[in-house]
C-alpha cells in the first residue's frame, strides 16, 4: 500500500513559517540542462513516481447528446458522472462543443510566455500571498518539495462589467505586444465557463437536486485560468512536476498535451491518466465537495515530469462569485446525511491555501477545523465582551 503523507500537518501554518531559509531560483531555461538537479526539488523517497504506473481507465463522457437537448442522452452523462464522481472524482468529457482550433491556440501560445527569458517573465511576477500572476516552481513561498514548474494564473469572470478582464491583464502586465494572446485566453476562458456551467447542471442532476441548483450558483462565476509549463528534468524519477493534492476550488477543466504526466491516485496506488486531444480532464475540487456535502470526492491528483520534453497544460478553475456562500442544498442533507463542513467564502478558502497552508490532500478538512475555531473565538470574544 502507498502511504502519502501531509506536505504540512499544523493547520495553522502561518506564512511566515513558508518563507525558504535558502532561496533558489527556478530558472527552467538553466535547470533543464542540469544534471544535477537542487535539493529544494529533490521529493521525500515515499511520495518520488514510481516506474511505469498502471494507466487508470475513466468514463469517458459524451457530451454531445448533453448539449443538443437529448432527455435520455442526458440521464445517461449524469449517470456516469455520478458513478466517477462518488468513487475518485475524476472523469473525461468528449464532444464538448469547445473548437479545436482554439484549444491549439491555446496551447500554442504559451510557448509565446514561457520561452522568454526569465526576467521577462518576471514583470508578470505573483506576488507572496496572491493567486495570481507569474510563478517559477514556488520558491518565494516554500523552501522543499517544490515543484518542477512554471505557471502563468488569472483572473477570468462572465460579468458584463468584466468583459475584457484577461485581454486587459495581459497589457497591463506585458504589454501590447501580448494582446494577441490575451485576446486568445480571453476567448478560451469564456469557452470553459461556459463548459463548466454546463458540467454543473450534470452535477446537480446526479445529486438529485435541481437541475439549475449549482449552475445558478456558479452564473457570474470569478474563476481562474492557469497555464502550465513543465521543462524536461534530468532527473524525473527524483522530482515532481506538481505534487500530491486535491483543488481547494470547485471544478477543474484542464486540457493535456500530448505528453503524459498527470497521474490519479485511485485504490491506494498512483495511476496515469493517457492524453486524449480530443478530450477535456475533468476533476472535482474541494469547495464543491463542500457543496455536495461530501458526496462527492476532490480528486487527489499530481504530476511527474520527463528526461526529454516540455510538458504544457491548460487549467481553468470554476470558482463561485466571492459573495456566495458556500453550503450544501437542503436535499443533501438529512439525518443519514449531517452536514460535515461548515459554511463558509471561497475568498477565505482561497486565502487560507495562499497564506496558511500547503494545499494538499487534508486541505478541506484542515480548513474547516481552522473555519470551527476561528468562530469559536469570536463567540467567546462577544460573551466575554457582553459580560
Amino acid at each position: 500500500m502507498t502511504v502519502i503523507n501531509s506536505i504540512i500537518t499544523s493547520q495553522t501554518t502561518t506564512a511566515a513559517a513558508t518563507t525558504p531559509k535558502t532561496s533558489v531560483v527556478f530558472d527552467a531555461n538553466l535547470l533543464q540542462h542540469e544534471s544535477n538537479i537542487p535539493p529544494q526539488f529533490i521529493w521525500p523517497d515515499h511520495e518520488k513516481p514510481s516506474p511505469n504506473p498502471k494507466e487508470l481507465h475513466v468514463p469517458l463522457i459524451d457530451l454531445g447528446g448533453f448539449l443538443s437537448g437529448d432527455p435520455a442522452a442526458s440521464l445517461r452523462a449524469s449517470d456516469l458522472v455520478g458513478k466517477a464522481c462518488r468513487k475518485h472524482g475524476f472523469f473525461l468529457v468528449v464532444n464538448h462543443g469547445v473548437d479545436s482550433a482554439l484549444i491549439s491556440d491555446a496551447h500554442r501560445y504559451m510557448d509565446h510566455f514561457f520561452e522568454q527569458p526569465l526576467h521577462q517573465k518576471q514583470k508578470a511576477q505573483r506576488k507572496l500571498g496572491e493567486h495570481c500572476g507569474y510563478a517559477s516552481s514556488f520558491t518565494g513561498r516554500f523552501s522543499s518539495k517544490l515543484p518542477w514548474k512554471e505557471t502563468l494564473s488569472f483572473e477570468y469572470s462572465p460579468e458584463n462589467s468584466s468583459s475584457r478582464i484577461v485581454e486587459d491583464y495581459f497589457n497591463r502586465t506585458l504589454g501590447e505586444d501580448f494582446s494577441h494572446l490575451g485576446k486568445v485566453y480571453e476567448e478560451y476562458s469564456s469557452s470553459m465557463s461556459k463548459l463548466s456551467l454546463g458540467i454543473m447542471e450534470l452535477l446537480a442532476m446526479s445529486l438529485g437536486v435541481k437541475r439549475s441548483h449549482f449552475k445558478d450558483f456558479f452564473q457570474g462565476n470569478e474563476s481562474i485560468m492557469r497555464l502550465n509549463y513543465y521543462p524536461p528534468c534530468k532527473k524525473p524519477d527524483q522530482a515532481l512536476g506538481t505534487g500530491p493534492h486535491c483543488d481547494p476550488t470547485s471544478l477543474t477543466i484542464l486540457h493535456q498535451d500530448t505528453v503524459g504526466g498527470l497521474q490519479v491516485f485511485v485504490d491506494n496506488e498512483w495511476r496515469s491518466i493517457t492524453p486524449n486531444v480530443n478530450a477535456f480532464v475533468v476533476n472535482i475540487g474541494d469547495t464543491f465537495m463542500a457543496l455536495s456535502n461530501g458526496r462527492y470526492k476532490s480528486c487527489l491528483h499530481r504530476a511527474v515530469v520527463n528526461r526529454t520534453s516540455t510538458r504544457k497544460s491548460l487549467a481553468f478553475f470554476l470558482c463561485p462569485k466571492k459573495d456566495k456562500v458556500v453550503s450544501p442544498p437542503q436535499e443533501l442533507v438529512d439525518s443519514n446525511n449531517p452536514r460535515i463542513y461548515p459554511d463558509f467564502s471561497w475568498p477565505n478558502l482561497l486565502e487560507f491555501t495562499q497564506k496558511h497552508y500547503r494545499a494538499d490532500m487534508n486541505t478541506l478538512n484542515t480548513f474547516s477545523e481552522w473555519i470551527i475555531k476561528q468562530q469559536q473565538q469570536q463567540q467567546q470574544k462577544t460573551s466575554e465582551a457582553v459580560m
